[in-house]
């Protein structure tokens, strides 16, 4: 197919690029190009690109696609407290104009990358399927809700949008996220020796490693639109429902040398879920995630000694609230962000 990949130059569009490339589709980015400068190793090879705002979409732009995958977000919790409009500008009105333009185009399928994080409060004790309420509590998951609620209504017999809702990603990009939790943890023990937990270590997380993200949307790309159509589908699986707690102590042991640290400090985080994953097994026969938390700690503590992470590198360029930060001088938001 003809692939029009937004985000491509982010931590996940980097990693999918060549996978949907490897499975014979072409494809072509859509980034501002906000982080494409975080790389951590050798620059990889993108694909040909629009290098255009998501706000700046015009219809041109979506012409003689046959899929449109979605990635491109503001996806730091920090950044959508700090400017909440700009999140929901983007996430959510961008992202609903964007399908608009794609189904006018006539664009089979558009592949939105959603999130867990639409259960956001609903607690660790059973397993979440799809069809549990969605109890978003920051920006960024609530322009996701938005999203999905408002894009559906665009579907019809030409038109198959699908929602993907992804766990929490992990796992080496050559564009690195230090933010979230195995990532980060991970990465603060090879540089310092201790896993720190400033949570008391309590919260569910339903972890996915990048690739697998990679995989999950290639197959949806190429299913039955019987089988995905206007439906929304958890991407993980249940072998990666964790606790932080115990996502640290797999990077104690991953980490040699690295001690335990709890502080709780930060209280118990209102964010706990454990998700049911086996609706997409369902739709899509034979498809199941590769990578558990262990190994995608053993591959990240690999790539950060291998291309020499440094203390700088992961407290500023690898977190997305510190890298828009520091492109201006007074510490405020990026003005590419306030551009309108």
């Amino acid at each position: 197919m003809l692939v029009l990949l937004t985000g491509h130059t982010g931590y996940l569009g980097t990693v999918m690029a060549p996978v949907l490339a490897e499975a014979g589709h072409d494809v072509t980015g859509l980034d501002s190009g906000l982080f494409a400068g975080c790389l951590l190793g050798p620059a990889p090879k993108d694909p040909p690109s629009i290098d255009v705002d998501l706000r700046d979409l015009r219809p041109e732009h979506l012409e003689g696609y046959d899929a449109v995958i979605h990635l491109a977000a503001l996806s730091n919790d920090p950044l959508g407290s700090l400017a909440p409009e700009l999140t929901y500008d983007i996430n959510h009105h961008a992202s609903v104009r964007l399908a608009e333009l794609a189904k006018d185009a006539g664009v089979g399928r558009y592949l939105y990358a959603s999130t867990c994080s639409v259960y956001g409060a609903s607690g660790g004790g059973g397993l979440v399927d799809e069809d549990a309420p969605l109890r978003p509590v920051t920006p960024y998951a609530e322009s996701k809700v938005r999203v999905e609620d408002e894009v559906s209504k665009l579907a019809d017999d030409a038109f198959t949008p699908v929602y993907m809702r992804n766990a929490t990603a992990f796992g080496f990009s050559p564009r690195l996220r230090a933010d979230i939790v195995l990532n980060n943890l991970v990465g603060h023990a090879y540089l310092s020796g201790e896993v720190l937990v400033l949570s008391d270590g309590t919260p569910w997380r339903p972890l996915v490693h990048a690739k697998d993200i990679a995989r999950a949307f290639t197959a949806a790309l190429e299913a039955p639109r019987e089988a995905v159509h206007n439906r929304a589908f958890n991407i993980g699986t249940e072998r990666n429902n964790v606790t932080v707690a115990e996502i640290a102590q797999e990077v104690v042991d991953a980490v040699p040398g690295s001690k335990l640290r709890i502080t709780g400090e930060a209280g118990a985080d209102p964010r706990s879920y454990r998700v049911d994953f086996s609706r997409f097994r369902e739709a899509i026969p034979g498809f199941d995630c590769e990578w558990g938390v262990k190994d995608g700690a053993l591959q990240l503590i690999d790539a950060y000694r291998d291309y020499e992470l440094t203390k700088e590198q992961f407290e500023r360029r690898f977190t997305r609230l510190n890298w828009l930060s520091d492109r201006r001088a007074d510490g405020s938001v990026d003005e590419t962000l306030r551009h309108r």
